[in-house]
Protein backbone atom coordinates (compact mmCIF):
# COMPACT_ATOMS: atom_id res chain seq x y z
CA UNK A 1 0.00 0.00 0.00
CA UNK A 2 1.61 3.40 -1.24
CA UNK A 3 1.80 5.47 2.08
CA UNK A 4 0.55 9.36 1.72
CA UNK A 5 2.13 12.47 2.07
CA UNK A 6 -0.50 13.15 4.96
CA UNK A 7 0.66 9.86 6.57
CA UNK A 8 4.60 10.43 6.05
CA UNK A 9 4.11 13.63 8.17
CA UNK A 10 5.46 13.31 12.11
CA UNK A 11 3.26 13.97 14.58
CA UNK A 12 3.96 17.59 15.86
CA UNK A 13 6.48 17.85 19.07
CA UNK A 14 5.15 19.61 22.15
CA UNK A 15 5.31 23.80 21.65
CA UNK A 16 8.37 25.60 22.78
CA UNK A 17 7.79 27.29 26.06
CA UNK A 18 9.87 30.52 26.04
CA UNK A 19 12.11 31.19 28.85
CA UNK A 20 15.09 33.28 29.96
CA UNK A 21 18.79 32.77 30.96
CA UNK A 22 18.97 33.36 34.64
CA UNK A 23 21.86 32.27 36.08
CA UNK A 24 25.20 30.72 34.64
CA UNK A 25 28.38 28.71 36.77
CA UNK A 26 31.33 27.06 35.86
CA UNK A 27 31.00 23.81 37.25
CA UNK A 28 34.29 22.34 35.82
CA UNK A 29 36.97 23.68 32.80
CA UNK A 30 34.40 21.14 31.16
CA UNK A 31 30.96 21.88 31.74
CA UNK A 32 29.04 24.85 32.27
CA UNK A 33 25.76 25.23 33.95
CA UNK A 34 23.03 27.54 32.52
CA UNK A 35 19.66 28.01 34.80
CA UNK A 36 16.69 28.76 32.48
CA UNK A 37 13.25 29.68 33.83
CA UNK A 38 9.94 31.73 33.37
CA UNK A 39 6.29 31.46 33.55
CA UNK A 40 5.61 29.42 30.61
CA UNK A 41 7.27 26.20 32.90
CA UNK A 42 4.01 26.03 34.87
CA UNK A 43 2.38 23.00 34.31
CA UNK A 44 5.60 21.21 33.44
CA UNK A 45 5.99 17.82 34.39
CA UNK A 46 9.05 15.26 34.65
CA UNK A 47 7.57 12.45 35.55
CA UNK A 48 11.02 10.07 35.25
CA UNK A 49 14.68 10.39 35.52
CA UNK A 50 16.95 11.37 32.87
CA UNK A 51 13.96 12.60 30.83
CA UNK A 52 15.22 15.28 27.82
CA UNK A 53 13.93 18.65 26.37
CA UNK A 54 14.71 19.90 23.12
CA UNK A 55 16.70 23.12 23.30
CA UNK A 56 16.30 26.02 20.76
CA UNK A 57 19.61 27.19 20.09
CA UNK A 58 19.62 31.03 19.95
CA UNK A 59 21.18 33.14 17.55
CA UNK A 60 24.39 35.00 18.39
CA UNK A 61 23.18 37.82 16.86
CA UNK A 62 19.78 38.66 15.61
CA UNK A 63 16.21 38.16 17.16
CA UNK A 64 14.97 35.45 18.85
CA UNK A 65 12.38 33.19 16.95
CA UNK A 66 10.57 30.43 17.31
CA UNK A 67 11.19 28.39 14.67
CA UNK A 68 7.80 26.88 12.62
CA UNK A 69 6.83 22.77 12.39
CA UNK A 70 6.78 21.90 8.41
CA UNK A 71 5.14 18.58 9.37
CA UNK A 72 8.40 16.86 9.47
CA UNK A 73 10.88 19.25 11.47
CA UNK A 74 11.24 23.00 12.73
CA UNK A 75 12.53 25.25 10.60
CA UNK A 76 13.86 29.04 10.16
CA UNK A 77 14.14 30.85 7.40
CA UNK A 78 13.26 27.20 5.29
CA UNK A 79 16.61 25.93 7.05
CA UNK A 80 16.27 23.25 9.78
CA UNK A 81 16.33 25.04 13.02
CA UNK A 82 19.31 24.69 15.82
CA UNK A 83 17.92 22.15 18.06
CA UNK A 84 19.62 20.29 20.68
CA UNK A 85 18.42 17.22 23.00
CA UNK A 86 19.68 17.96 26.76
CA UNK A 87 18.85 15.97 30.10
CA UNK A 88 18.01 18.62 32.37
CA UNK A 89 20.36 18.02 35.84
CA UNK A 90 17.13 19.24 37.74
CA UNK A 91 13.38 20.98 37.82
CA UNK A 92 12.72 23.15 40.44
CA UNK A 93 8.79 23.61 40.09
CA UNK A 94 8.03 25.67 43.07
CA UNK A 95 10.82 28.56 41.49
CA UNK A 96 10.05 27.69 37.65
CA UNK A 97 13.46 26.70 36.67
CA UNK A 98 15.50 24.64 34.54
CA UNK A 99 18.89 23.45 35.61
CA UNK A 100 21.05 22.27 31.96
CA UNK A 101 24.48 21.02 32.37
CA UNK A 102 26.34 21.40 29.19
CA UNK A 103 29.34 19.65 28.63
CA UNK A 104 31.95 22.07 26.59
CA UNK A 105 33.22 20.42 23.76
CA UNK A 106 35.76 22.26 21.19
CA UNK A 107 33.07 23.71 19.22
CA UNK A 108 29.28 23.17 18.24
CA UNK A 109 26.10 25.17 18.85
CA UNK A 110 25.08 23.48 21.96
CA UNK A 111 29.09 24.72 23.54
CA UNK A 112 28.95 27.64 21.83
CA UNK A 113 25.68 28.66 23.31
CA UNK A 114 26.63 27.75 26.68
CA UNK A 115 30.23 29.96 26.77
CA UNK A 116 27.96 32.58 25.52
CA UNK A 117 25.04 33.00 27.44
CA UNK A 118 24.34 35.58 30.04
CA UNK A 119 21.06 36.42 32.08
CA UNK A 120 18.60 37.76 30.63
CA UNK A 121 19.68 35.61 27.30
CA UNK A 122 16.14 34.59 25.37
CA UNK A 123 16.12 30.72 25.21
CA UNK A 124 13.20 28.13 24.96
CA UNK A 125 12.65 24.22 25.41
CA UNK A 126 10.13 21.66 23.89
CA UNK A 127 9.07 18.68 25.90
CA UNK A 128 10.09 16.34 28.13
CA UNK A 129 10.26 13.73 26.12
CA UNK A 130 10.23 10.02 28.56
CA UNK A 131 12.66 9.38 30.84
CA UNK A 132 14.06 6.01 32.18
CA UNK A 133 11.52 3.68 33.86
CA UNK A 134 13.18 2.70 37.05
CA UNK A 135 12.63 -1.44 37.63
CA UNK A 136 11.82 -1.19 41.73
CA UNK A 137 12.30 -4.71 41.04
CA UNK A 138 15.72 -5.32 39.95
CA UNK A 139 18.08 -6.07 43.19
CA UNK A 140 21.03 -3.56 41.57
CA UNK A 141 21.87 -1.36 38.58
CA UNK A 142 24.83 0.10 36.58
CA UNK A 143 24.71 3.52 35.52
CA UNK A 144 27.83 3.86 33.24
CA UNK A 145 28.89 6.82 30.60
CA UNK A 146 30.97 9.96 29.83
CA UNK A 147 30.53 13.51 30.81
CA UNK A 148 27.39 14.12 28.94
CA UNK A 149 25.64 11.37 31.02
CA UNK A 150 26.60 13.30 34.56
CA UNK A 151 23.21 14.93 34.80
CA UNK A 152 21.18 11.92 33.92
CA UNK A 153 23.12 9.89 36.06
CA UNK A 154 22.92 12.81 39.28
CA UNK A 155 19.01 12.18 38.65
CA UNK A 156 19.07 8.41 38.61
CA UNK A 157 21.02 8.25 41.69
CA UNK A 158 18.46 10.85 43.29
CA UNK A 159 15.66 8.72 42.25
CA UNK A 160 16.95 4.78 42.41
CA UNK A 161 16.07 3.19 45.60
CA UNK A 162 18.56 1.73 48.17
CA UNK A 163 20.33 -0.89 46.52
CA UNK A 164 23.60 -1.81 45.17
CA UNK A 165 24.64 0.67 41.95
CA UNK A 166 27.99 0.49 39.49
CA UNK A 167 28.54 3.91 38.79
CA UNK A 168 31.25 4.20 35.78
CA UNK A 169 31.68 7.42 34.49
CA UNK A 170 34.46 8.48 31.80
CA UNK A 171 36.31 11.72 32.50
CA UNK A 172 38.00 13.25 29.41
CA UNK A 173 40.36 14.81 31.95
CA UNK A 174 40.63 14.57 35.73
CA UNK A 175 39.70 17.63 36.64
CA UNK A 176 36.61 17.32 34.63
CA UNK A 177 35.80 14.88 37.99
CA UNK A 178 32.67 16.93 39.91
CA UNK A 179 30.48 15.81 43.01
CA UNK A 180 27.49 13.26 42.41
CA UNK A 181 24.28 12.75 44.92
CA UNK A 182 24.62 10.79 47.78
CA UNK A 183 23.48 7.21 47.54
CA UNK A 184 23.76 4.55 50.01
CA UNK A 185 24.52 1.69 48.02
CA UNK A 186 26.27 3.40 45.18
CA UNK A 187 30.19 2.39 44.31
CA UNK A 188 31.77 5.14 41.49
CA UNK A 189 34.59 4.37 39.25
CA UNK A 190 36.03 7.39 37.40
CA UNK A 191 37.55 6.01 34.56
CA UNK A 192 40.22 8.67 32.43
CA UNK A 193 40.50 8.56 28.87
CA UNK A 194 43.13 7.38 27.18
CA UNK A 195 45.01 9.92 24.81
CA UNK A 196 44.97 9.23 21.09
CA UNK A 197 42.06 7.16 21.57
CA UNK A 198 38.26 7.63 20.62
CA UNK A 199 36.18 9.30 23.36
CA UNK A 200 33.92 6.64 25.06
CA UNK A 201 35.75 3.50 24.86
CA UNK A 202 37.62 3.86 28.47
CA UNK A 203 34.08 3.51 29.87
CA UNK A 204 33.10 0.82 27.71
CA UNK A 205 35.70 -1.29 28.14
CA UNK A 206 35.51 -0.55 32.09
CA UNK A 207 31.83 -1.99 31.63
CA UNK A 208 33.60 -4.74 29.60
CA UNK A 209 35.29 -6.27 32.82
CA UNK A 210 32.51 -6.78 35.10
CA UNK A 211 32.04 -10.29 35.96
CA UNK A 212 28.52 -10.33 37.30
CA UNK A 213 26.43 -7.79 35.88
CA UNK A 214 24.20 -5.92 37.81
CA UNK A 215 20.18 -6.32 37.07
CA UNK A 216 19.03 -3.29 35.76
CA UNK A 217 21.92 -1.37 33.47
CA UNK A 218 21.28 1.70 32.24
CA UNK A 219 24.15 3.83 29.22
CA UNK A 220 24.71 6.70 27.64
CA UNK A 221 27.49 8.37 25.78
CA UNK A 222 29.44 8.72 22.23
CA UNK A 223 27.25 6.58 19.89
CA UNK A 224 30.22 4.51 18.65
CA UNK A 225 30.94 3.88 22.53
CA UNK A 226 27.17 3.04 23.28
CA UNK A 227 27.09 0.94 20.09
CA UNK A 228 29.94 -1.30 21.68
CA UNK A 229 28.38 -2.29 24.76
CA UNK A 230 25.12 -3.15 22.71
CA UNK A 231 26.99 -5.39 21.08
CA UNK A 232 28.88 -6.94 24.25
CA UNK A 233 25.80 -7.15 26.21
CA UNK A 234 23.44 -8.75 23.73
CA UNK A 235 25.91 -10.52 21.80
CA UNK A 236 28.92 -11.62 23.55
CA UNK A 237 27.22 -11.71 27.59
CA UNK A 238 23.47 -12.74 26.49
CA UNK A 239 21.75 -9.62 28.12
CA UNK A 240 17.98 -9.83 28.15
CA UNK A 241 17.24 -6.41 25.87
CA UNK A 242 14.67 -5.64 28.85
CA UNK A 243 17.38 -4.72 31.21
CA UNK A 244 19.48 -2.29 29.09
CA UNK A 245 18.91 0.63 28.49
CA UNK A 246 21.44 2.72 26.11
CA UNK A 247 21.37 6.03 24.46
CA UNK A 248 23.88 7.74 21.97
CA UNK A 249 23.93 11.26 23.22
CA UNK A 250 26.72 12.19 20.72
CA UNK A 251 28.84 11.19 17.49
CA UNK A 252 32.37 12.20 18.02
CA UNK A 253 33.73 13.60 15.03
CA UNK A 254 30.30 14.90 13.86
CA UNK A 255 29.90 18.81 13.91
CA UNK A 256 27.30 19.47 16.23
CA UNK A 257 26.82 23.13 14.27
Amino acid sequence: MRVSDEQRTRRPPPPFRQLTVLATVELTHHMRRVVIGGPELAGLAIDEPAASVRLLIPPQNGPFVIPTWTGNQFELDGQRAPIRTMTPRRFDAARLELTLDVVLHERGAATDWARRAQPGDPVAISGPARGYPIDADARSYLLAGDETALPAIGQLLEALPERPVTVIVELSTPDAEQPLPDHPGAITSWCHATPGTDPGQAFAAAVETIDQLPEAIWIAGEAAAVQRLRKHLFERRAIERQRVSAHGYWKFGRSAT
